[in-house]
């Protein structure tokens, strides 16, 4: 058995035994496909594409690509991410969060081949009061939500064997994140505002890499068990799941705990941590209240347990 630093053993070897999978990886330097790189090295053949490789919102492009390459698994963690920004820019949010999707899945049909794909927790309102279920009716308040949605519906419209995991509030150690900007803030600010009605599970991205990773593992497991191909392995259990760490916090909260953890605290100038509602920090693209995702179905599928958020930060920020 390996030990992961999720803190989940993952019996990794085991899967060498196993025709190795040739994957095709999009977003490769992105926060969670860069965790994705290191992760799924063990189960086959990746070939990891970023932007300047395979520009997304090409779709000849793509299609050439996952026709010259013959993937049998596409794993898609490349996405327009800029909430606020898809507001004024809706055109290519839709063709990386929508087309592209679609094409990779058209694509993938023609081959035979199966698709990982990843979305979030903005295709929902936040109107509920208890975290939210795969089979909640959705109603995205933004363009960034309104696309990621169209992007499943696309997906799972082509009829090939997919999964789409649906995570919120992610962060790890390189890119854009929460994390790092509380981190930097918190050595050139002595008071920050920071909002306290908005819950949600923040999620390491190395967590959704790994856990990628042995959902697939389990997935090649069943295939060899009986004598079928991944892809007829994985229709089994195809369909969309929601995949964070495990309880919740407000952004506040995280906040709060980003800078308990901080093993360089003694650098930080920070002196007040204000809590504010989600009015008094007005944004361009209207955020859910409640992000709480559900988690029930990928841990009964696949016999999992994920780790809380509070364990993910302790082990992320270095």
């Amino acid at each position: 058995m390996e030990s992961t630093q999720t803190g989940r053993s993952i019996n990794l070897n085991r899967f060498r035994d196993y025709r190795r999978l040739r994957i095709l990886l999009t977003g490769a330097t992105g926060q969670v496909g860069w965790e994705l790189q290191k992760s799924l090295s063990s189960l086959g053949e990746v070939i990891a594409y970023d932007r300047t490789g395979l520009d997304l919102s090409d779709s000849q492009a793509i299609r050439e690509k996952v026709l010259q390459l013959k993937p049998d698994l596409i794993v898609n963690a490349a996405a327009y991410t800029a909430v606020d920004r898809a507001e004024t820019e809706p055109e290519l949010a839709i063709a990386i969060n929508q087309t592209a999707p679609q094409i990779l899945a058209e694509s993938a049909a023609v081959i035979g081949a199966s698709l990982i794909h990843y979305s979030t927790d903005y295709v929902f309102d936040g109107k509920l009061d208890r975290p939210y279920r795969e089979d909640d009716l959705t109603n995205p308040l933004g363009i960034y939500g309104k696309t990621k949605l169209a992007g499943e519906q696309a997906i799972a419209k082509v009829g090939i064997p997919y999964l789409i995991f649906r995570t919120s509030w992610v962060y790890g150690n390189r890119g854009k994140n929460f994390m790092l900007t509380m981190l930097r803030l918190a050595r050139e600010k002595p008071e920050l505002r920071v909002v306290a009605d908005q819950i949600g599970a923040p999620t390491w991205s190395q967590l959704i890499a790994e856990t990628t990773s042995e959902v697939i593992e389990k997935i090649s497991e069943r295939s060899e068990i009986e004598s079928c191909t991944f892809a007829e392995s994985l229709s089994q259990v195809q369909g969309v799941y929601h995949l964070t760490n495990s309880g919740f916090t407000s952004w506040h909260g995280f906040a709060q705990a980003i800078f308990a953890a901080d093993p360089q605290a003694e650098e930080q100038v920070l002196e007040r941590l204000i809590a504010i509602a989600t009015s008094e920090y007005p944004t361009p693209a209207q955020r859910p209240a409640n992000s709480r995702l559900d988690l029930t179905k990928i841990s009964q599928t696949f016999d999992l347990t994920l780790p809380t958020w509070e364990d993910g930060l302790k082990q992320a920020i270095i």
